[in-house]
């Protein structure tokens, strides 16, 4: 095949007809026939096939027809529109009705060649695409459950049982409909959250108000959004006021105020006032859009559990069809049995050998809970996270941002010298000006309410003392911002800084203190105030069966027992730094086995990395954030953990409720069929029923209750 374009790119189709692992492995097997093909990652909820490649994508498409999987490219496809449902709906139907004209025809007559053509073209119409795809499968020497089906029901009509072989193509075909409905619910429970950004939206160009479509919105534009409107766009509040309800987003129940300089998101209802919104993103990079493509992402992680069903189904299938031919051809030709009983023996175990139902309750029940995790504002990467969750026994929660609101506020300010305590907050704010740290934000902050002019103050030489504090030049002298531990390295610690300090940690407030090379000259005293949530979560983790609630935390010792107390955690590890909160991670990870970590996403990153599952505070629009961690709080609110877990709980046991299901239904008709107990009606109504009842359990992870 020739190759039209080196460079490597990344093309998604969508396959209307993927719905299962067989499809998977036979798209695999095509596929990989062709010289640049990379990487494959399959979506069997979205039916959606991502292809890394450095061959030309219309060569893809034309190999995917070819396999008899036809996929259109997902750029060119437009909305999606389920034709297969469509098709199989009249297939099934026109079927049925022949079936049951047939079973009429033959009780008000005696079985004849009038009711044998009903059940043959019953036969015809409900297996006609199950006979295309089963050839495609064939020519490529690949083993589906189309091709088990069309073997099964082809044996049944060689063998006279013309009615046997129609009730097995239209039950099969029923179970086809049931579970592309089953399906394209959930797949309709994901795309629900897309649909809640508005087509256009008003844009302000110059004095006169403009409708445009969301993609022609440009960023720095102005937007316009009455009350009773969706908010089109991701941006900030330039001028109006009002109450938004972002639940769409963050899963919460309560509006949102929001003001000049506020954030708001796609999607998000304005119920109030008129809203001027500085676009700052495009709509396909919104928040609810990123959202979107995550979930998405998580449903192609599949869970252990998913995977180990999946190559237990490829082995299975093959294992159950070889059995069949051995019962077919062994008793008459080795025991002189007849032919007919047992040829018919194997058909029922044809029958049985499709993996369907098995293979398919995992994915629908993970990305069921996706989908609801999403709807509550959490934001689950992936189907291992969900099962990580369901086992976890310990978790470790940072403190500041995630036990505390994360907005700190300079409570007192303390002179040690002769410099008064508006210089040494002027002296620390304008030093940490250059500083992230989220306590710069509440030193300035309370310099611009002291009304402290910073802009004519001459900073330089700025330098970071990871995890301890700041250096600089201010107006041409030397400062050391930071907290006890790098005072005392400095060797500037004095008896009477000493109990100053202790005075202020004991009452649960962060300390910084500002230094000169020689001696501390002020303390600054910053309280931040501990989420009203946090006991009553700590107390619903130690109910989901968390054995060790820990708090990590590089604060003091002091405001960091008064946090453990009023929280009630099981352990506390205060004035760490980032690697010092890894190895906790990982003494937990010793004693307890699975263990979780919660933080803000950025100082956190390492014992996020470290801990089996890293659940980060996100603040919906938060970059940082959602390429951080397995899982992201998009409401900040640490509640929505023991939802989390509750759920992860919730889709393994019904995962395992559905292996059950399905395995102990296909050994009791493996065991029936050998010896001749049961039909091929009874076969394919238990293989049908098992398919059914498994997706219907599975979609019970959709609602909210545990």
């Amino acid at each position: 095949m020739e190759e039209k374009n080196s460079a490597t790119q990344e093309t998604t189709y969508l396959i209307n007809d993927l719905c299962c692992a067989t499809e998977e492995q036979l798209i695999r097997k095509g596929l990989q026939r062709l010289s640049g093909i990379q990487e494959l990652e399959f979506n069997l909820i979205s039916h959606k096939l991502r292809v890394k490649h450095n061959c030309d994508e219309e060569t893809i498409a034309h190999q995917l027809k070819n396999i008899g999987l036809p996929g259109q490219i997902e750029s060119k496809a437009g909305a999606p529109v389920n034709k297969t449902f469509r098709r199989l709906l009249a297939s099934t139907s026109l079927s049925g009705v022949l079936f049951v004209v047939g079973i009429a025809v033959q009780l008000l007559t005696s079985p004849g060649v009038t009711a044998d053509a009903f059940f043959l073209l019953s036969l015809l119409a409900g297996g006609w695409h199950m006979a295309l795809k089963a050839f495609k499968a064939m020519r490529s020497f690949a083993l589906e459950m189309n091709s088990l089906m069309i073997v099964a029901s082809v044996g049944a009509v060689i063998i006279g049982q013309y009615a046997e072989g129609a009730a097995v193509v239209f039950l099969f075909s029923v179970s086809l409909l049931l579970e592309s409905a089953s399906t394209e619910r959930t797949r309709s429970a994901i795309r629900s959250l897309m649909k809640l950004a508005p087509a256009s939206g008003t844009v302000l160009r110059g004095s006169t108000e403009y409708t445009v479509p969301l993609e022609e919105i440009r960023i720095g534009e102005t937007v316009i959004v009455r009350p009773g409107e969706r908010i089109p766009v991701d941006g900030r509040v330039l001028k109006g006021a009002s109450s938004v309800d972002e639940a769409a987003i963050t899963g919460e129940p309560f509006p949102s105020p929001k003001s000049s300089g506020d954030a708001v998101y796609a999607g998000t209802f304005n119920q109030l006032g008129v809203l001027f919104i500085n676009v700052t993103r495009q709509s396909s990079d919104s928040t609810i859009a990123r959202i979107m493509h995550l979930v998405e992402e998580a449903q192609n992680k599949k869970a252990p559990s998913q995977t180990a069903v999946e190559r237990f189904a490829r082995y299975y299938t093959p294992a159950v069809f070889i059995l069949a031919i051995c019962v077919a051809l062994v008793p008459p030709l080795f025991f002189e049995a007849l032919f007919t009983d047992w040829f018919y023996r194997s058909l029922v175990l044809l029958v049985i050998a499709c993996p369907c139902a098995l293979v398919i309750s995992t994915p629908v029940t993970l990305a069921s809970a996706i989908t609801n995790a999403a709807r509550n504002g959490i934001l689950i990467k992936g189907g291992k996270h969900l099962e990580v969750l369901a086992g976890l026994r310990a978790i470790a929660f940072d403190k500041t941002g995630t036990l505390t609101q994360g907005r700190a506020s300079v409570a007192e300010v303390v002179s040690l010298n002769s410099l008064s305590e508006c210089e040494i907050l002027r002296i620390a704010a304008a030093a940490e000006v250059h500083s992230e740290h989220h306590l710069a934000e509440a030193l300035l902050r309370k310099a611009k309410e002291s009304g402290i002019q910073l802009a004519n103050i001459e900073t330089e030489d700025f330098s970071s003392i990871t995890g301890k504090g700041i250096r600089t030049r201010v107006d041409g002298r030397t400062y050391i911002i930071g907290n006890h531990l790098l005072m005392e390295e400095l060797g500037v610690c004095s008896p009477l800084v000493e109990e100053k300090l202790a005075q202020l940690e004991g009452s649960g407030k962060t300390v910084v203190l500002l230094s000169d090379e020689k001696s501390v000259l002020g303390l600054i005293s910053i309280s931040d105030e501990i989420r009203s949530e946090g006991r009553e979560t700590v107390r619903k983790l130690r109910e989901l069966g968390i054995e060790r609630v820990t708090l990590l935390t590089g604060d003091n010792q002091g405001t960091a027992r008064a946090v453990a107390e009023q929280l009630g955690v099981d352990e506390l590890q205060a004035e760490l730094l980032p690697d010092g909160k890894l190895r906790a991670i990982e003494a937990l990870r010793k004693r307890y086995g699975t263990v979780g970590m919660v933080g803000d996403g950025i100082n956190d990153a390492p014992a996020l990395a470290a801990a089996d599952v890293g659940i980060a505070m996100g603040g919906a629009g938060s970059d940082i954030a959602l390429e951080t961690g397995n899982i992201v709080l998009l409401s900040d609110n640490i509640e929505k953990i023991p939802h989390a877990i509750a759920l992860g709980k919730k889709a393994i046991r019904i995962i395992w409720q559905n292996i059950s299901i399905a395995l102990l239904t296909k050994s009791v008709f493996l065991v029936l069929g050998v010896f001749g107990w049961t039909s091929l009606w009874l076969a394919i109504l238990a293989d049908d029923g098992a398919a059914l009842i498994v997706i219907l359990n599975a979609l019970r992870v959709l609602k909210n209750d545990r």
